[in-house]
């Protein structure tokens, strides 16, 4: 067997030879089942709330950078023998062109200026990259910075739109306080299901936290009261996933569950603010 390490991993060449041929699917969809909804709520919420020509410019720039990850990670971790290898740089090229379009497409609707919000989410994206190509992605840090960097974005929907600062950043604080308590949540419950130390104080703290955040913009007139509102059941959720209280789930029945508080979310979000 002749076997060589590339990021940190032992690749064997033996098994890299008799390797299928590769498929779209397994070179650009995501293996991480959360991560379509932690990515693609942002995107709903911003086009539903703040809605703008531009705004679709960013959700296609955004989406495609969505895809480009999987392709992006094969292409610079995978040995030259791996057949994967050359088609994933070619579709990670074609994304990486798409995305840049998009964005422009996106700016020369509105102002480069009114992109400012991506500054905030660019951080998040460039620990999720660099932990993702060390093959760390299931790090809580990784997750935590994949979903606060697309949790941002509806902050630059609303600036393309044409809102201020504050609401802008009110409306991502929105999606924050439902992504990253959710994260930490999932990690618990999972981590528990598994009889790994799995502490609730963290995701118990996250969801206090926003809780107090969105009570607070709500009554100062950014954000829609059943933004808090909706905050405080995802707070009881918390409670009834990491506490003693906590149900024997699979991980697909949890998954299932948190798509559709998902989606309830989001729509509840979008109907506050549409008739704010």
């Amino acid at each position: 067997m002749i076997s060589v390490k590339t990021w940190g991993r032992v690749i064997d060449h033996s098994k890299i030879m008799t390797a299928p041929s590769p498929t779209l699917p397994s070179l650009l969809l995501p293996k991480e089942h959360g991560s379509w909804s932690l990515a693609f709520e942002p995107l709903a919420l911003g086009l539903l709330v703040a809605p703008s020509v531009g705004g679709l410019g960013l959700a296609a720039a955004m989406t495609a950078g969505f895809f480009l990850r999987r392709p992006l990670k094969l292409g610079v971790t995978l040995p030259a023998a791996d057949p994967r290898r050359t088609p994933a740089r070619h579709w990670a090229l074609l994304l990486a062109v798409a995305a840049l379009a998009a964005l422009g497409f996106a700016a020369g609707r509105s102002s480069i200026a009114a992109l400012w919000p991506l500054l905030l989410a660019a951080p998040f994206g460039t620990v999720f990259l660099a932990l993702d190509l060390r093959h760390d992605m299931r790090a809580a840090a990784a997750e935590l910075a994949g979903s606060a960097a697309f949790a941002v974005l509806p902050a630059a929907f609303a600036t393309l739109a044409g809102w201020s600062a504050a609401p802008a950043l009110a409306l991502a604080a929105a999606m924050l306080a439902r992504s990253l308590p959710t994260v930490l949540t999932v990690r618990t419950y999972l981590c528990a299901g598994k009889g790994q130390p799995a502490g609730a104080a963290l995701p118990l703290a996250a969801a206090a936290a926003s809780l107090a955040l969105l009570a607070a913009l709500a009554a100062r007139g950014l954000a829609p009261w059943p933004a808090p509102v909706l905050a405080a059941l995802l707070l009881a959720r918390v409670v009834f996933l990491v506490t003693p209280l906590r149900p024997q789930w699979t991980a697909r029945r949890l998954g299932l569950c948190e798509a559709v508080l998902g989606l309830l979310c989001l729509a509840t979000l979008a109907v506050a603010y549409r008739l704010a």
